[in-house]
């Protein structure tokens, strides 16, 4: 449910905060005054993108906070995108003058794309434009399945086909294209065998430059091997004598200041480092000697793997994962050409989206009766006495929406056959006809908050009273926020919001507020009357609240 929302500098609005109740809720006021202003707020805070400049003239920006109850679905949606869980969701969307917007969910800077998302799951918006898009089949053919609850099977039957037809158009390349396929299959064979040969890996290449290096640089290492054994221990001044003879001074100063035991114990672990220090490099110069054999040995296996990258335009570092990727494509093309392995794939895909394209055409069926029902109960009460509504499924070839179109048919009184809704209905028709279907259809919806934004457009009279009882029924279980000029519907709604246009400064601002009793007759009397309001108006306000 919708609980508030906060309006800072939007188009003629400069401050508004409007708490708003369960039920039925109507939203009144002159043409121009700004109705439809609080339903383009409330869009943006929900993630609609923004059609030109919103701010107000001279701001800087609009900001525009909703806040709503966390249902169920909208948690598990936070959870997975792992914003905060509170017991409300604030939604803010912040539009800079320069066109530039920022979003948020509770607090935590989000994509308008996100924002979007999860104001889809909180409430529904039906503009008053929203019967010219009944005319096409796409938005026929999702008002059924959203009435049948099918939402789930649905994007699973166009998933399914995506994966049939492509796995299909495989097939029919492989056929196609068999020659070269048997080619291409060689070329790998003969790659295969050749990067199998290399016995090649990060480990062994590592190893072998290693190896490398060390003798290509044999001749440098012995001669400053010897040098540093010099140095240590074996020229005439060494190291070791030298921190020996250091040793035998520190050790006759002790008995003098024991102070110095400290530097004498440093000075002999020296010495016994360089000692072991000495004996290493005695021993690599008995193990290691010049090898010319196993530096060519060396050189010609690395030149032989890079002549092998080189020649399939690779680095040698991505060498051992092109083997993996030959093997697999190997595998899969021989596996196609021995027993037709893709061919039972696309069988099996096939298979897979027949079942659930089936399973989505017989909960169509059943939704389609119970849809032409409802909505044809609803038309003998919007003047369209013995008028008749169908859904008619027509089989079709498989395609991502199902085995059968959707289309819509409607007779607009008795003795008259049902025919398309695009070709027999009257703009006034037409627009009972979509209000009828958005309150039917409304009640399908996981929203919890359901706006109809001047959607009673063409319709008067009794019709319009109809329509009120149709809204206010709807109010029992959900929160519904309508925008209407007529006052028979308005005198139906719980609670009463006015929207009225003054003029400051200069500047016209749009304000709203909620009306009380004696205020609700007034406004339902203006609704009424012209410019003048007389007592009778009044009387015939007072009248239609009564009821």
């Amino acid at each position: 449910m919708l609980q508030s929302l906060s309006i800072r500098d939007f188009i003629i609005v400069d401050t508004l905060d409007l708490e708003f109740s369960s039920g039925f809720t109507t939203l009144t006021g002159e043409t121009g005054a700004g109705k439809s202003i609080l339903i383009d707020a409330l869009s943006l805070a929900l993630g609609a993108r923004a059609d030109g400049v919103v701010t107000r003239v001279g701001c800087e920006k609009a900001d525009i906070t909703a806040v709503l109850n966390c249902l169920q679905i909208a948690k598990n949606w936070l959870q997975d995108n792992e914003l905060p869980v509170e017991d409300a969701i604030i939604l803010r969307r912040v539009m800079y003058a320069d066109g530039r917007s920022r979003a948020f969910i509770n607090g935590i800077a989000v994509s308008v794309g996100q924002l979007k998302e999860l104001g889809e799951m909180l409430v529904d918006i039906y503009s008053q434009n929203a019967h010219h898009s009944l005319l096409k089949p796409a938005t026929q053919r999702h008002i059924l399945d959203d009435f049948a609850g099918q939402a789930v099977l649905v994007k699973q039957v166009a998933s399914q086909f995506k994966t049939w037809q492509n796995l299909n158009a495989q097939l029919n390349a492989y056929e196609q294209n068999a020659a070269a396929f048997a080619d291409e299959l060689a070329e790998l064979r003969d790659k295969t065998r050749e990067l199998v040969a290399l016995n090649f890996s990060a480990e062994y290449w590592d190893d072998l430059q290693a190896e490398h290096a060390r003798l290509s640089n044999g001749a440098a290492l012995l001669q400053g091997v010897e040098a540093s054994c010099a140095l240590l221990a074996e020229a005439d001044i060494n190291a070791q004598d030298l921190i020996a003879r250091a040793q035998n001074q520190l050790q006759s100063l002790t008995d003098f200041d024991p102070k110095l035991n400290e530097s004498l114990d440093a000075v002999s672990s020296a010495l016994i480092q360089i000692d072991e220090a000495s004996r290493s490099l005695n021993r690599y110069l008995q193990k290691t000697e010049l090898d010319p054999a196993r530096l060519a040995a060396v050189d010609s296996e690395m030149q032989n793997i890079h002549n092998t990258a080189r020649k399939y335009r690779l680095r040698v570092d991505d060498l051992p994962a092109d083997l993996t990727n030959c093997q697999a494509r190997m595998a899969e093309l021989a596996s196609f050409a021995a027993n037709g392995e893709l061919a039972k794939q696309v069988k099996m895909a096939e298979a897979q989206y027949q079942q659930s394209a089936l399973q989505l055409s017989a909960a169509r069926k059943i939704a389609a009766a119970n849809l032409s029902q409802q909505i044809s109960q609803h038309m003998q009460a919007l003047s369209l006495s013995g008028g008749q509504f169908a859904v008619d499924l027509t089989a079709c070839e498989p395609a991502a929406h199902g085995l059968e179109q959707t289309d819509f048919l409607v007779a607009g009184h008795a003795g008259v056959a049902p025919r398309p809704l695009n070709r027999v209905a009257s703009g006034g028709e037409l627009s009972r006809i979509s209000l009828a279907l958005h309150v039917t259809t409304a009640s399908q919806q996981s929203a919890a908050t359901m706006i109809f934004d001047e959607v009673d457009v063409g319709i008067g009279g009794g019709v319009a009273e109809v329509v009120g009882r149709l809204l206010a029924s709807l109010g029992k279980h959900s929160q519904v926020l309508v925008i209407t000029h007529l006052p028979q519907v308005a005198a139906q709604a719980t609670h009463h919001l006015q929207v009225r246009k003054t003029q400051t400064g200069g500047q016209t601002l749009s304000h709203i507020s909620a009306l009380n009793a004696a205020e609700r007759v007034e406004e339902i009397a203006r609704m009424l009357g012209g410019v003048e309001i007389t007592d009778t108006t009044r009387a015939h306000a007072k009248e239609m609240l009564n009821l």
